[in-house]
């Protein structure tokens, strides 16, 4: 049997991991963060396809057949050119999910105003992957997004409780409600951003909803489990959890008891074998469609 892989450029696909294993502890996992390179929200659509195909490839390696990229801006710059060119030459038995698709789909339930906020990194905003997304299920909704360049480094430096951290979470959502007034639902498009949940609800109005993913990607994954017995099949359930990172396993355990409640054993990730060169890599303009798989 085999694990669940989940990859993000650093500690905030842990976030992820967190609300699936609250959903379905049963299931092994293997979480790798490509810490070295992190972070990936500025960079640009090769590298960042580059970089994730290398993660996704390390995860398969490691015996994983499903493989959730729980980083936005890797669903938002690689995932679809990974799930449709590289797979079917590289590993057609093995799958590659995002984070978008499926929180994309629960927003229209939520929002009354069909006004919807996007607060992200700088490459997910620039890919409109979740107004692209929104927009092939709800049409009607009016997205507005908005970068949050300060945010990753605020969580990640231990700041994200500190007073110091107001004033860049302040602003950017005013900014945001300032673009559309009648935004009454805000999605926090990275998942580094749920660590301050508490400043982003200090300032937003009372009736502004802010959706965090990790729920719903865990419902999503239990879901297409529950549609691909095939791939239900093939999954270990001895509820372990395995951590590598590309950086030090040192900083990595210290740094992911920001996520973690608990103590974790980190390992350095393993050589990725050569393979041949990737297919033509996405470039910035390509439509780019992230989803769950159907």
């Amino acid at each position: 049997m085999s694990a669940i892989g989940i990859f993000d450029s650093g500690y905030g696909g842990l976030t992820i991991l967190d609300g699936i294993r609250h959903l379905m502890p049963e299931y092994d996992y293997i979480y790798y963060g490509d810490n070295a390179r992190a972070p990936y929200g500025t960079r640009s659509f090769d590298v960042v396809y580059e970089y994730t195909l290398e993660a996704v490839q390390k995860l398969f390696r490691m015996g994983c057949p499903l493989v959730i990229l729980g980083c936005n801006t890797a669903s938002a710059k690689a995932l679809r050119t990974i799930q449709q060119h590289d797979l079917p030459r590289l590993a057609p038995d093995r799958r590659v999910l995002g984070v978008i698709r499926p929180t994309a789909e629960v927003v229209g339930s939520i929002t009354h105003s069909r006004h919807v906020g996007i607060l992200a990194t700088e490459g997910t905003i620039r890919s409109e992957s979740y107004t692209l997304e929104i927009h092939k299920l709800f049409p009607d909704i009016v997205v507005t997004g908005l970068a949050c360049p300060m945010w990753v480094p605020l969580v990640e430096n231990g700041e994200y409780d500190k007073p110091a951290a107001d004033y860049f979470i302040r602003e950017r959502i005013e900014t945001l409600l300032h673009s559309d007034p009648l935004i009454d639902t805000i999605i926090l498009g990275c998942t580094h951003y749920p660590l301050l949940i508490n400043k982003i609800r200090k300032y937003c109005p009372p009736t502004v909803e802010i959706m965090t993913q990790g729920g719903y990607i865990a419902s999503s994954l239990k879901d297409y489990l529950a549609r691909h017995p095939e791939m239900d099949a093939r999954l270990g359930r001895g509820g372990t959890v395995q951590y590598f990172t590309s950086e030090s396993p040192e900083r990595f355990r210290e740094n992911a008891s920001i996520f973690l409640s608990t103590k974790i054993q980190v390992n350095k990730e393993p050589p990725l074998t050569p393979q041949k060169p990737p297919l033509t890599p996405p470039k910035e303009g390509d439509s780019i469609r992230m989803e769950m798989e159907k």
